[in-house]
């Protein structure tokens, strides 16, 4: 049976950098979409498509999210990494304070997670990029607001510790 495991957290706190160690480690994972999305808007003149259009910007990514999810059930493996979860999106539309349809809710409940690994904020690996806008104090509210979005939809959470890359994927690896 399949597992499908999200690693999320705020910006900064290193899921893609322990997703690159699952992908050494010969793991099957699903990697972060957003910054795809964003530079292709970039391509056709939209320099920061979340903040000109957040609602667009967040159909394209649960559209990106739903397809990973429904691609991993194609791929034979025992565990599914995933850098970012369907429920990533609708937590980031309540942190901006947008509106969103019901249907963001519905995909989040129909396409459910084994297991959710939370990385918590560390400001001594945090930093901004062209891609990446918010300060370390924005940084943690988004991860609160992720927080709350799992629990509200049922999620056991489990925090990774600060570490090395080593020390943080054998957490996870150690807690399948």
């Amino acid at each position: 049976m399949q597992q499908k495991i999200v690693i999320t957290g705020g910006p900064g706190t290193g899921k893609s950098t322990v997703i690159d160690e699952l992908i050494k480690r010969n793991y099957s994972c699903m990697t972060e979409i957003s910054r795809k999305v964003t530079l292709e808007a970039r391509k056709n003149g939209m320099e920061q498509l979340f903040l000109t259009k957040p609602l667009l910007f967040s159909e394209l990514l649960l559209e990106g999210r739903v397809n990973q999810y429904l691609e991993a059930q194609k791929i034979e493996s025992n565990f599914i990494f995933f850098d970012r979860g369907i429920p990533d999106v609708h937590a980031y539309m309540n942190y901006i304070s947008i509106d969103y349809p019901s249907m963001y809710i519905e995909k989040s409940t129909l396409y459910r997670y084994d297991k959710i690994f939370l990385m918590p904020p560390w400001e001594e690996i945090y930093i901004s990029d062209d891609e990446r806008y918010e300060n370390f104090e924005q940084a943690l509210a988004i991860h609160n607001h992720l927080e709350r979005t799992y629990k509200n939809l049922n999620y056991a959470i489990i925090e990774v510790p600060t570490g090395n890359i080593n020390v943080r994927t054998d957490f996870i690896l150690n807690h399948l």
